[in-house]
């Protein structure tokens, strides 16, 4: 699902694996391929993620191994939200 906002945002939801179940990392590099292919990317000039930090198979790595980032920052908080 992706909605355009103000001034011209593109917010997406893509979800992940059933809990306990699956990698997420592989669903991480599941969607940025899935909206690679359909053009998401194309003319914008920055994309942020805000992914889960707290998994177990390190599959965030993923998109980092498959050049799929030129840049990562990592923001932690207390909170239960960082983003």
């Amino acid at each position: 699902v992706m909605k355009i906002g103000y001034k011209d945002i593109r917010c997406v939801e893509s979800g992940g694996p059933e809990p306990g179940v699956g990698c997420a990392g592989r669903g991480v590099i599941t969607s940025i391929n899935f909206l690679e292919e359909n053009g998401a990317y194309e003319d914008i000039d920055y994309v942020s993620y805000d992914v889960l930090g707290d998994v177990v198979c390190g599959g965030f790595a993923m998109p980092i191994r498959e050049d799929k980032a030129q840049e990562i920052y990592i923001v932690m908080s207390g909170e239960m939200m960082a983003i």
